[in-house]
């Protein structure tokens, strides 16, 4: 069918479509009527999720997360608002709510769990496109109830999300205070065993004494270095002695020898002088070979002199390298033992010195979570609290009859095409050539300078013009 067909139709049939429409304003407006009038107040907050926390001084990393915001709506929506709410609106003591509870569920389950279910399925709250603030619309029977629970339901939300910071800060605080004893016994454990071993060991927990024994060690070391040197050279002096003495340096640079030798020499020329003046037998030459006789006993018994000093001065000096030597061992052996007690002090050192660092980080925890469990600030604030609504938000009057307008129309023009099709009527010329396959011999005069209404309607008469069944026109 082409729109001017339809029009035709339309035109021919214009009661039918006003009927029809009419009926679906008619229902429009009598459900407008008939349903009961719901008001919806809205109300919104926002969430600071950029700024950081003033305890812990950081961002959180899950707050600027897309999940973040859908979770705050189901807290929001979740029975321990509800509940809250509920306690905020006194609706726990009221006595006709509990009285339809009972004539609802007959006593059994928990009114207040009834009661948040009832109450939850009134709100809706929906999350800000690409922001952090969450609208709250509740949906009541009155303005002012609708309200009320809306502004319930915000402070309920605000101090829940107060509740679920503060009680795990509470716990955390129980539990680091319980830590903090056991770290302060341990410190002090572990101060007292560091006293108790400085105090058996007559230490101090410093490195003086043994920065002073080890140099007492250095300097032993360097006079064994040099008594080593001065003992070896004795020793090899006392050798070559034993070898021929005459020969050593001692002997040969020795003044006292020099000097006998000097009178020998004197002694035997002044000898030989005499004897060849006098004789052997005179009594100054026989003097004078005695006084060379001693000299020369003097001059044999200087070189056992000097070599026995150089013995004893080799043992002396044997001697004192082996005590140096002992010493240098004994002092070694002082710094092992006080290097082993500093090493022993200093296990004990580093055990006192973890045991504080222990004991600072839980006291700085223990601090963070007692202020946190005494904060009184979240991250919410309310950006708009819910007013009495004006007008309900259900039904709506526009919306309904715009609805009914479109469909009714939709309706009447099936209602139209529906009735024209069981009842096919020609409504133009083209029909007649159309319906009828038949050539278009003539059409009706004009009565009154208009066409006839075109109430033609199409069928078979039995004996036909022809008498043959063909179609013909009746007029009605």
């Amino acid at each position: 069918m082409s729109l001017t067909q339809l029009l035709i139709v339309l035109r021919a049939r214009w009661i039918s479509f006003v009927l029809v429409l009419t009926c679906a304003g008619a229902l429009a407006v009598l459900a407008n009527e008939l349903l009961p009038k719901r008001y919806s107040a809205t109300a919104s907050v926002v969430l600071d999720v950029k700024s950081p926390d003033p305890i812990a001084g950081v961002v959180l990393p899950g707050a600027n997360s897309s999940g973040y915001m859908a979770t705050q709506a189901d807290v929001f929506r979740s029975e321990r608002v509800a509940l809250r709410a509920i306690r905020l609106m006194g609706l726990d003591k009221d006595p006709n709510l509990q009285q339809i509870w009972r004539e609802a569920t007959l006593g059994v389950g928990d009114y207040n769990a009834w009661l948040a279910e009832l109450l939850l399925a009134g709100l809706d709250v929906r999350p800000g496109r690409e922001s952090n603030v969450l609208a709250v619309t509740y949906t009541a029977k009155s303005p002012k109830q609708a309200a009320a629970v809306a502004n319930a339901f915000v402070t309920a939300y605000v101090s829940t999300t107060l509740d679920l910071r503060v009680e795990p800060a509470k716990q955390y605080s129980s539990f680091f205070d319980d830590r903090l004893k056991q770290s302060r016994d341990a410190l002090e454990a572990a101060q007292s065993k560091l006293s108790a071993f400085q105090q058996q060991k007559g230490l101090m927990a410093t490195d003086e004494r043994l920065d002073v024994e080890n140099g007492r060690l250095t300097e032993l070391t360097s006079q064994l270095v040099a008594l080593q040197a001065v003992a070896n050279e004795s020793a090899s002096r006392e050798g070559q002695m034993g070898g021929n003495p005459a020969q050593m340096s001692e002997v040969l640079n020795n003044a006292l020898i020099s000097s006998l030798k000097g009178d020998l020499a004197r002694q035997e020329a002044r000898l030989e002088e005499m004897s060849a003046k006098f004789g052997d037998q005179h009594p100054q030459v026989l003097e004078t070979k005695a006084s060379i006789a001693q000299l020369r006993q003097k001059i044999d018994a200087e070189p056992r002199r000097v070599s026995g000093s150089v013995t004893v001065n080799n043992a002396v000096n044997q001697q004192r390298l082996g005590q140096l030597r002992a010493s240098v061992e004994e002092q070694r052996a002082k710094m092992m033992m006080l290097k082993g007690q500093r090493d022993e002090a200093a296990v004990l050192v580093r055990d006192v010195e973890n045991a504080q660092r222990a004991y600072d980080a839980v006291s700085a925890r223990m601090n963070q979570t007692s202020m946190e469990s005494q904060t009184t600030q979240t991250n919410v604030s309310v950006l708009k609290n819910a007013s009495l609504p004006l007008e309900p938000s259900s039904p709506r009057t526009k919306i309904n009859l715009a609805i009914a307008l479109v469909v009714g129309t939709l309706l009447a023009v099936g209602t139209v095409i529906v009735r024209e099709t069981l009842d096919q009527r020609l409504r133009t010329e083209d029909d007649v050539i159309a319906y009828l396959k038949q050539p278009l011999l003539g059409a009706l005069p004009v009565h009154n300078g208009t066409r006839p209404n075109g109430r033609l309607r199409l069928g078979l008469s039995k004996g036909g013009m022809f008498g043959n069944g063909t179609p013909r026109l009746t007029a009605k």
